[in-house]
């Protein structure tokens, strides 16, 4: 690799230098928008070269907060094509280091460029260091399902509309953190199963086994989604135990679509 890279934005320079690159590339430093855009990019390049991402803690946690970008950065994991390490001492660029070149990444007012060097011994001098910051850093552990997974099962244990309803209602919004920034996956979750007349058991033995998060958790966000009068619940009698809880839209939510939903339950939960 040669050439520089001049694109509208971020994620256009990075798909270029991940579409010419083979082997290990190393992400250095960048910035929380770059590692979203980066982790969107990988999944966009048909072959995509395995990418080391070394950055400081506070900006991979404060990224993999929305739950869609941690759903697709947990599936690139899984398949082995994007490692995550927390990185103490960051230089002051935003780097790629290939095989080839080291890539510098530099924003513009309307455009972004990927400056390149090629040079041999330069490119060797940088991924040296980089190759023994990543022997020496902290593995970032994320604890987020692959997306993949979460869909997949909550089809084959729940039912295909609620995980279409699931990915309807994901793709209507912009964020996925909760507290004020969309709605979190387990409100999510627990929506689309009122939506199609789910037990709370199912969806929550469902949650915790796929590593969503606990059944507790999921108990704590149905009792918020009651007060807020978002959802109701009715008791489903069975042959021995408690009864089972399933789980309704509030009447005026029920003719509803999930874009105006997505939207209701934010006003009514964060407002």
């Amino acid at each position: 690799m040669s050439s520089n890279f001049l694109e509208s934005d971020v994620g256009a320079v990075l798909t270029g230098v991940f579409r010419d690159s083979s082997g290990v590339v190393y992400a250095v430093n960048p910035t929380r928008e770059t590692v979203s855009e980066l982790i969107f990019g990988l999944h966009d390049v048909e072959t995509p070269p395995t990418v080391r991402l070394l950055a400081p803690g506070d900006p991979i946690k404060d990224v993999l907060a929305d739950f869609v970008v941690a759903g697709r950065a947990a599936d690139l994991i899984d398949a082995g094509t994007l490692a995550l390490r927390v990185l103490e001492d960051a230089p002051e660029a935003s780097l790629l280091v290939t095989e080839s070149a080291v890539v510098s990444l530099v924003a513009g007012d309307d455009r972004v460029g990927g400056l390149s060097a090629g040079d041999g011994a330069f490119v060797g001098d940088v991924r040296g260091r980089y190759e023994r910051e990543w022997a020496d850093a902290e593995p970032y552990s994320l604890r987020t399902p692959p997306l993949s997974a979460v869909r997949e099962t909550l089809a084959a244990d729940i039912g295909v509309d609620t995980a279409e309803d699931f990915d309807a209602l994901l793709d209507s919004l912009e964020v996925a953190k909760g507290e004020g920034e969309g709605l979190d996956e387990v409100a999510i979750a627990l929506l689309v199963a009122a939506r199609n007349g789910q037990l709370l058991y199912d969806m929550s033995k469902w949650g915790e086994d796929v590593g969503l998060a606990s059944k507790a958790t999921f108990s704590r966000m149905k009792t918020r989604l009651e007060d807020s009068d978002l959802v109701t619940t009715e008791k489903v009698p069975i042959d021995v135990g408690r009864p089972r809880l399933r789980l309704r839209l509030a009447e005026d939510l029920r003719e509803v679509d999930l874009p105006e939903l997505g939207q209701v339950a934010q006003e009514r939960l964060y407002d």
